[in-house]
């Protein structure tokens, strides 16, 4: 890993679009075991997948990974706490008033 440079991979991957009663999420397992980090960008190649209600749908694609440098990912590790937080401000929970 360079202090400066990014790292540009493709790799082959499935994405799992869901949009059931029982589940609604969009996943992409990288099918060569690549693994992210902190910093790192994912770009999922072709048009977006849209799923219509009651619908799963799993196709296999092409995700180009740009690996973060070392300062990005360092940056990214001292800050990310922070933008956690900022997720942490609202509650979703409903409050039972008797």
């Amino acid at each position: 890993m360079s202090l400066f440079s990014r790292k540009i991979e493709h790799v082959p991957c499935t994405v799992e679009v869901s949009h059931r009663f029982e589940a609604l999420h969009a996943h992409v397992k990288f099918n060569d075991g690549s693994v992210i980090h902190p910093g790192d960008e994912v770009l999922v190649q072709g048009p977006p997948v849209l799923a219509a209600w009651g619908e799963l749908i799993v196709e296999d694609r092409i995700a180009t990974i740009t690996r973060a440098n070392a300062l990005e990912r360092m940056w990214t590790r001292l800050t990310g706490d922070f933008e956690f937080m900022e997720l942490c401000e609202f509650s979703f929970s409903e409050e039972i008033s008797v």
